[in-house]
Parts: structure tokens; sequence; C-alpha cells
């Protein structure tokens, strides 16, 4: 099943498809349990930079996922969250794996704690069509 993300991802420069075994490496190797349709958006557009609407987004790559988590020390310091990439500046992007739905929130990089991580998407889906209309 394909997504309909094409249309907020005209100023974006998506890399190249992840392999179902790049894929299954990473979930398998870092036990991720990422939202359906965050993986099938890594399925066709293996994360990339650029504008998504006036936003300029960073979408970190399947196999970087794990490390920049542990490099940013998320579980120490923002125990729940899943950061998958950022506005490029001081603002991440993540799941919040504290929920069944693992909704999107943005989170300060400086003084990266839950407490801080406001709402932003229910899902991925929704998260592309926001940036797109601000």
């Amino acid at each position: 099943m394909r997504i309909n993300a094409t249309k907020y991802l005209a100023k974006f420069n998506g890399n190249p498809a992840a392999t179902l075994a790049l894929i299954r490496n990473a979930v398998n190797r870092d036990g991720l349990d990422l939202p359906n349709d965050y993986m099938k958006f890594i399925e066709e557009i293996n994360g990339g930079e650029g504008f998504v609407g006036s936003n300029y987004i960073i979408l970190w790559r399947i196999e970087e996922l794990a490390k920049m988590n542990i490099d940013y020390q998320v579980q120490e310091y923002a125990p729940g969250l899943f950061l998958f990439g950022s506005d490029g500046g001081g603002e991440a992007f993540a799941f919040d794996m504290r929920s069944p739905s693992k909704p999107i929130v943005c989170v300060p990089f400086v003084g990266l704690d839950t407490s801080l991580a406001r709402p932003y998407a229910l899902n991925f889906m929704e998260f592309l069509e926001k940036l797109s209309r601000s």
C-alpha cells in the first residue's frame, strides 16, 4: 500500500526508499515499533530534508533513528519519546511512545524533557498535512 504524501513533498528532497531488508534489520536490531503510516513513508522515502509548506524539516533515515536517540540521550532526558527528525533548528519531532496511538509531538533539543513536549499531530500523515498548511 502506498501512502499519499507526495502532494506535501514538492520541495522536500527525499532519500530513496528503504529496502525491506534495511527496515527489517532496523526493526530487529533496534527494536523499533513505529506507527504504520510512518513505516509506509519509509518504504517510499527514507527520510530527507527540505520544505513542507513553509516549514523546513529534516527526517532521519531509518538506519539513523536508534543512534540519534542514543546520541541525544532521549531515554535519560525524555523517556517515552522517540525522535525521528527536526526543524533543522531547536525543535525535534518525536513519536510519543507512552500512548498506544504514538502521536507526534514537538520538543526542544535544549532542555529535552517530556514535560516540554507539545502535541502536534495524531499520526504521520496529519503531521505532513499540518506542516504543509503553516
